[in-house]
């Protein structure tokens, strides 16, 4: 897959994610100060949830990164994250679990 076709798959992702986010009600109107987006810890584990990180920091980076024509990251890990955040919630999460192991497939190559 070249670069183009690249971005284009991670774009079609990210549309992907938050349809599922939102289907999930985990979608939120309101972004956190922000004193909690500017965390260093990874996944902003101090600050925000997880799925505050994907919405407010994780896919507007890789929107920017998109519509700059910047690289892209070279190696994901996404997927285990969510799959213990979900288990501890038991919330249904396949369908987004499964978006962000595209993901993680899509930036490890």
């Amino acid at each position: 897959m070249n670069s183009s076709d690249t971005h284009i798959a991670v774009a079609e992702v990210l549309m992907d994610i938050e349809a599922s986010m939102r289907d999930l009600q985990l979608w939120q109107s309101q972004p956190p100060p922000a004193r909690a987006l500017a965390s260093v810890q990874p996944f902003a584990i101090d600050t925000l949830t997880f799925t505050q990180w994907l919405q407010f920091i994780f896919i507007p980076k890789l929107h920017q990164l998109l519509g700059q024509g910047d690289n892209l990251p070279v190696n994901s890990a996404i997927a285990p994250m969510a799959e213990e955040y979900f288990r501890a919630l038991s919330i249904p999460a396949d369908s987004l679990i499964m978006q962000l192991r595209r993901m993680d497939q899509l930036l490890s190559r």
